[in-house]
């Protein structure tokens, strides 16, 4: 029995894809695949002495990049790199101005919309302040805050735009913010048990994550999450569960929740109380503006960030499959793990760029203006190596990760049970879970010993 393929051919030129992987899926020219036993394993390649071994999920959905040998994967890393340097080699006086301009421009926005709602007691002051306060911290959330702690423009030296300076429009400090998301998701991106952000373990919107009764009501959470983004992301950023779990040790837990409180109350010093009482009069509709621009903000950035991250097409991947992780397969997992979002200049603008969400999670440290130059290099780099490329409008992909939201709130149907009869069950198992839970705290009460 064949327990592995016979090595794909391999180019002769290091820097160029093998022969196979340079075809376009459907060509007539590629050559047939290897034989594989698909009873032993049907993503076994061999080359160079190495094997390439690909796991697959429960759910057992074909591998989207079964078709790719070792030496094409790495080829493509390779020609990946070659993208990064240039934009690295290239980054100038140019970028810092533009960066500089944005910090400029939001600040004017941020000082003239607050000064126009200290007279929001009339209905038109109120309108246009709370919109052009709205777009200043969207603004400040994405282009700014987000790009600038993942340290894009660390390479200026300029101690004021630096990401271990800088502080944002958000209750989540930055510290633990980029622990949480630099650290931990762009590592381990859409990893399943490794990825935190795959759900923000509130939600099920991947079959291969075990469903939970709770995941019912999990489009009500996801809404919840959405209008209170920012409250939600510091919870998150806190690990909130294992402080309240105990599972991190109260030495560690103190500092890290003193400093979320002390950030809360400056967020909130500043949004409900400072700015409302220099408007006098206008405290309560000044108070009000404040609130809905953070709304519309939590909003525009739980959209963005859902658009990226959970549209339909967007692959999820086995908790052991990043072990012994080669560098171009870190490349193709962050490609296939991501979806954009196609649109004009402004939308990429107040995304952060984060439109170009499969270059961001390529090269998270290059400017975030220079996004838009890449991504038809790495576009037409999947379209020859065979892979997706996951893009569409705002509204496209915002209802599709809606979709999913709803679609993976119920269980999978399984061959001798119906999605109905799954959950009944769950019921009956959580209700009786509970009696016995109240049971034991009853014995425990009249002095019996536990079980």
């Amino acid at each position: 029995m064949t327990l592995v393929a016979e090595p794909h051919p391999v180019a002769t030129d290091p820097t160029m894809p093998s022969e196979r992987s340079g075809q376009r899926a459907g060509s007539a020219f590629a050559p047939p695949a290897p034989p594989v036993d698909a009873r032993v394993n049907p993503h076994l390649r061999l080359v160079d002495g190495k094997e390439r071994v690909l796991h697959p999920k429960p759910s057992g959905r074909p591998d989207p990049t079964a078709h790719l040998s070792a030496a094409d994967i790495e080829a493509l890393g390779r020609e990946l790199d070659a993208i990064r340097q240039t934009v690295m080699d290239s980054r100038g006086a140019d970028d810092a101005a533009y960066i500089r301009k944005v910090i400029a421009f939001n600040r004017y926005l941020e000082l003239t919309s607050r000064a126009i709602l200290l007279f929001s007691l009339f209905p038109p002051a109120w309108l246009v302040g709370t919109a052009g306060l709205s777009v200043a911290k969207i603004i400040d959330n994405m282009e700014l805050g987000h790009n600038i702690l993942h340290g894009q423009w660390d390479w200026m030296r300029d101690p004021k735009i630096h990401s271990t300076t800088w502080d944002w429009d958000h209750v989540s400090p930055a510290a633990q913010w980029k622990e949480s998301h630099n650290e931990n998701h762009h590592t381990y991106t859409n990893v399943l048990g490794r990825d935190n952000d795959l759900g923000y373990g509130l939600m099920r919107v991947d079959p291969d994550q075990p469903w939970k009764l709770s995941n019912l009501g999990q489009p009500l959470y996801s809404l919840i999450n959405a209008l209170f983004f920012e409250w939600g992301i510091a919870s998150y950023d806190l690990k909130l569960h294992d402080v309240i779990s105990g599972n991190i040790p109260k030495e560690e837990a103190k500092p890290r929740v003193d400093a979320l409180l002390a950030k809360m109350r400056r967020q909130v010093l500043k949004d409900y109380v400072l700015h409302p009482l220099l408007s006098g009069p206008s405290f309560l509709p000044t108070m009000g503006a404040n609130f809905v621009a953070n709304i519309v903000r939590n909003l525009w950035s739980n959209g963005v960030i859902l658009c990226g991250h959970f549209p339909f097409g967007v692959d999820t991947f086995a908790y052991d499959s990043i072990e012994g992780e080669t560098r171009g397969e870190w490349y193709v997992r962050q490609m296939l793990g991501s979806a954009n979002i196609s649109g004009g200049w402004l939308v990429h603008f107040m995304s952060g760029n984060l439109s170009h969400q499969i270059e961001h999670h390529l090269f998270p440290d290059l400017p975030s203006n220079r996004y838009a130059e890449v991504a038809p290099k790495v576009r037409e780099i999947c379209q020859r190596y065979g892979l997706h490329y996951v893009t569409g409008s705002y509204p496209k992909q915002l209802a599709s990760a809606w979709a999913k939201v709803f679609y993976y709130s119920v269980p999978d149907k399984e061959p001798d049970r119906s999605r109905a009869r799954i959950v009944a069950e769950a019921v009956k198992e959580a209700a009786a879970a509970r009696r016995t839970k109240r049971a034991a705290k009853r014995m425990a009460k009249a002095g019996f010993p536990p079980a």
